[in-house]
């Protein structure tokens, strides 16, 4: 795999390191093993997960060396040996990794990701790993439940100043792969292509002597297909204003506060009356899924969605583990009690009535289980040998991702598409290995 970019070696936790350096003096470290990425339970509420971060951690691999600096830096450390240190000088990621697609749905049990290679490679990207993936699966998760609650309005996210910078551009993407028509990060759209949007905020408005010389100013700069903020002051006379300065053809009004249902219909019934119709409505202020939904008989035509999608609207980790299930080809699990986990490298595909609907995910740590008319693998090979191979050697497709998201949320039994709490839209059934 090629490296480009500052080191993430050190986006890792302390025991990747000692554990290494254990295994290196037991003489352990180089056998071969295979770690999955799953969850044991999806967060409360929930009756589904979406796969995210793929690309990301890809990218992220590539650039997993430990360079001349970051190497000083364990040695100023001082807790790993110099047989550990020297050994990490020359580490590359050479076997084999193969996982969900992006945009698949998941579910409890489900392997959404398969590392293989030897103890000593494959040990030491735990944390990287399961930093992508918990919070990548947690917001496109978040952000799929907003898009269906949307019924297809669209959605811009508008969350960067509600968590870390970089945590934000990554929201964005997740976002957007999982529905989100556009965001107002512009790394997102640098870094990912996602299509980004944004006008204008209260102060803009607040800057300016009066709302009409603060309308005026942005549309003389935007244009009249502009979207003017007019919740600022009084959201009548806003509106009255709005119109008044850009005319019948403003492209669009926000209102960011209040009862966001009852004030869509008042500025729907303002705006028809002074010859607007074709203005679109905007809404923002707080909006999760639940608040979606609610405004689904609303005149309103876009949403902005921010704080809720980029801590997960309640739900900010998928709660995924990153457990070895095979060594040397010998399946192992934990036994202990609540964190029990099935053995064996797995496969899974999800089966399907003659309708097209899904009835259950089938994850086999034995023989591939045999296939039944309506069945589909559900694993795809990301890493081969440590080079990136299919579709993931070509970079991340955030179109594709949306597309399959999209296919395969209408394979769901109606019911498992509900925001009401309940089972997981479909059951896991696990085949112990033989």
């Amino acid at each position: 795999m090629g490296s480009t970019g500052a080191s993430t070696a050190l986006l890792t936790d302390a025991y990747e390191l000692t554990m290494l350096q254990s295994a290196l003096r037991s003489g352990a470290a180089s056998r071969r093993c295979t770690f999955e990425v799953f969850a044991r339970r999806l967060p409360d509420g929930r009756r589904y997960g979406v796969v995210a971060g793929t690309a990301r951690l890809l990218d992220a691999l590539e650039r997993f060396r430990f360079d001349e600096g970051v190497l000083e830096a364990l040695r100023a450390d001082g807790r790993l040996d110099a047989a550990t240190v020297d050994h990490l000088a020359g580490y590359r990621f050479t076997g084999d990794v193969e996982g969900y697609a992006e945009g698949e749905l998941y579910f409890p049990g489900s392997p959404v990701l398969s590392v293989t290679g030897t103890f000593a490679e494959a040990v030491v990207i735990e944390t990287l790993v399961l930093s992508v993936f918990n919070h990548d699966c947690a917001v496109a998760s978040a952000a799929a439940r907003m898009a269906v609650a949307a019924g297809g309005r669209p959605i811009v996210e508008m969350g960067s100043r509600r968590t870390h910078e970089e945590a934000a551009v990554a929201s964005a993407r997740a976002a957007h792969l999982a529905g989100f028509a556009s965001t107002s990060n512009l790394e997102a759209g640098r870094r990912y292509g996602v299509p980004v949007s944004g006008t204008s905020a209260h102060a803009f408005t607040l800057l300016h002597d009066t709302e009409e010389e603060a309308f005026r100013a942005q549309v003389a700069a935007l244009g009249t297909g502009t979207t003017l903020l007019v919740d600022t002051y009084d959201i009548q006379r806003g509106i009255e204003t709005a119109v008044r300065v850009a005319g019948p053809r403003l492209g669009a009004v926000r209102i960011d506060s209040g009862d966001l249902a009852v004030l869509a219909v008042k500025a729907r019934a303002q705006l028809d009356a002074l010859g607007a119709t074709q203005t679109r409505i905007v809404l923002s202020g707080d909006l999760d899924e639940f608040g979606l939904a609610a405004l689904a008989a609303a005149p309103v035509d876009a949403y902005g969605v921010g704080t809720s999608v980029v801590q997960g609207s309640g739900a900010p980790t998928a709660g995924m583990v990153y457990k070895v299930v095979e060594v040397e080809g010998r399946p192992v699990a934990k036994r202990s009690e609540s964190k029990a986990t099935h053995g064996g490298r797995k496969t899974a595909l999800r089966r399907h009535r003659g309708s097209g609907t899904a009835t259950e995910e089938v994850v086999s740590a034995g023989p591939v289980p045999e296939r039944e008319p309506g069945d589909r693998a559900l694993q795809v090979p990301l890493v081969r040998a440590g080079e990136r191979v299919g579709p993931a050697s070509h970079g991340p497709d955030l179109a594709a991702a949306r597309e399959h998201l999209q296919e395969v949320l209408v394979t769901m039994p109606w019911e498992g598409l509900a925001l009401s709490r309940g089972e997981p839209a479909i059951p896991t059934r696990v085949l112990p290995p033989v």
